[in-house]
């Protein structure tokens, strides 16, 4: 089980003793423009997590290409570029743009910018017909059937997932007002747990894809029930803003967890959580 970093989650170039931890960096998603994202305040600590509200910031795929990805190639750790963008074609045209990185998440599921994409599908369509990198299309929990998208991406040529993206929420401060200049913001943290793990769940019997698994995840235990739900990697986020180490700990607490449950490895783990679904369909 390989672990990386959420995307938007860690600055390599400022935090390099972090990325390096990692068995692959995800870089911040990339967008044809560059874009200032969302006015401060941008971030909020919730009882059970984080809220944000970047809002894609980032400085647009001609600078990303010229300046950032050379000195992240630096690092010496494979590569992962997120992207994102307004329309197929947004998603198509940098995705052509990339060569000499590892894979290619597809953030199709920002809660935090006002735009319309186009359907999950038509992109990953778009974008394989543009790359031979693997795709990875990160998928939100919040569609009322995430297992329907999780197939709609596996027939236009996902090659796996990435599970989830965070969830719109609110956070009012003592005079009862929003926290966030945006207003809502995606939540991201502890609360998330059940909720990734069962889309997971859903989506890795729905496609049978590779699936990286995030949402809440701070412990070696944490990552090994993503694994029991049928994820082959994990990727850190909230963890890492108050624990750099993170990476290295997981990954050691992993090991005694699998001991634990009784797994020789992860690979042993992954599936043994059915979810209902499944299990009503298996004959008596």
């Amino acid at each position: 089980m390989r672990i990386l970093n959420a995307s938007g989650c860690l600055d390599a170039l400022a935090a390099p003793e972090v990325a390096r931890q990692l068995d692959a960096f995800v870089t911040k998603t990339v967008t044809p423009q560059p874009r200032e994202g969302s006015a401060p305040p941008r971030i909020a600590e919730t009882a059970h997590g984080m809220l944000n509200a970047i809002g894609l910031a980032n400085p647009g795929r001609e600078r990303f290409l010229a300046e950032h990805l050379p000195r992240l190639r630096e690092l010496g750790v494979p590569l992962w570029v997120s992207v994102g963008g307004f329309c197929a074609d947004d998603y198509a045209e940098t995705c052509s743009g990339l060569d000499d990185v590892e894979a290619i998440e597809l953030n199709l599921s920002c809660p935090n910018v006002d735009e319309a994409a186009d359907s999950a599908a038509e992109i990953v369509a778009a974008c394989r017909r543009a790359t031979e990198l693997p795709l990875f299309a990160k998928l939100s929990a919040a569609h009322a059937d995430v297992a329907q998208v999780a197939r709609a991406v596996a027939a236009a040529g996902a090659d796996a997932l990435s599970l989830i993206n965070t969830l719109r929420g609110l956070a009012l401060d003592r005079q009862l007002r929003p926290v966030l200049a945006r207003g809502s913001g995606g939540l991201s943290g502890p609360a998330l747990k059940p909720i990734a793990l069962h889309a997971v769940s859903v989506c890795h019997e729905a496609s049978g894809l590779p699936i990286v698994g995030m949402g809440g995840i701070q412990t070696g235990r944490d990552a090994l029930e993503f694994a029991a739900c049928g994820a082959c990697d994990i990727a850190l986020g909230t963890v890492l803003f108050a624990d750099p180490g993170a990476p290295t700990r997981v990954r050691t607490e992993l090991a005694a967890a699998c001991a634990d449950a009784g797994v020789a490895t992860t690979d042993d783990a992954r599936t043994l959580a059915k979810s209902p679904e499944t299990e009503r369909k298996v004959p008596a």
